[in-house]
């Protein structure tokens, strides 16, 4: 069972969820929240992680500008959450994001998992700071899809997902041919089972294939 750290960063002291798994950890990975904040939802995930061997750390992006905030998945959260990212930024964010990897050293091979606008933020952290790095359903990614990535990527998109139409998901392919785009048939959101967008078999199916990315990317790393 994970707990609530403090992490140390350049704005300040904020939370974060750290999980451990059981025995000699295979690499750590940075989880990036969606809109809603370090809720339960993205504590299992860290959970689930550090179950198949890998320290699991996410931070909450959010305290820089309010403490605990966890969100529901109603149109207020939604509302809510969209306002924080806004104030918070793309860039801030990122430097969070190295912050927590960088507290990570010393475990072994880092990288990151973001869902979401998480998702985003996780394209970044390859592009830019040069960590493997899973990408659930970033609808903000398209600005980015010019630079060079420094480390390798996965994306996951879901068919459904109105806010990121095909030819959205069609542009990662054009811009870096190499990297695996996944599509499901599923809506966005499809790997949160607190959302009504869940789909079981599409999220297992996906981390299925981010467990096997992580394996070839840290694991061996």
């Amino acid at each position: 069972m994970g707990q609530w750290i403090d992490l140390h960063t350049a704005h300040g002291v904020i939370a974060a969820w750290r999980a451990e798994p059981v025995g000699k950890p295979r690499g750590a990975i940075v989880v990036i929240q969606e809109i809603f904040g370090v809720n339960a939802h993205i504590r299992s995930v860290a959970e689930d992680f550090a179950s198949e061997g890998y320290v699991a750390l996410a931070p909450a992006l959010f305290d820089v500008l309010e403490r605990g905030v966890e969100l529901g998945y109603d149109e207020e959260g939604v509302a809510r959450g969209r306002d924080l990212i806004t104030r918070l930024g793309l860039d801030q964010a990122l430097e969070l994001v190295d912050d927590a990897a960088k507290s990570l050293a010393g475990i072994g091979a880092i990288g990151t998992v973001g869902y979401c606008w998480g998702g985003t933020v996780a394209l970044l952290a390859a592009l830019r700071l040069g960590l493997p790095s899973a990408s659930y359903y970033g609808a903000r990614d398209v600005p980015f899809l010019g630079e060079t990535p420094k480390a390798p990527l996965i994306f996951h998109f879901g068919e459904r997902d109105k806010s990121i139409p095909p030819e959205m998901v069609q542009q990662h392919r054009d811009a870096w041919p190499a990297i695996p785009v996944h599509t499901y048939d599923a809506d966005h959101g499809f790997n949160c089972d607190a959302r009504a967008s869940y789909d079981a078999p599409s999220a297992k199916l996906a981390r299925e294939r981010t467990l096997a990315f992580f394996a070839e990317h840290l694991a061996k790393a």
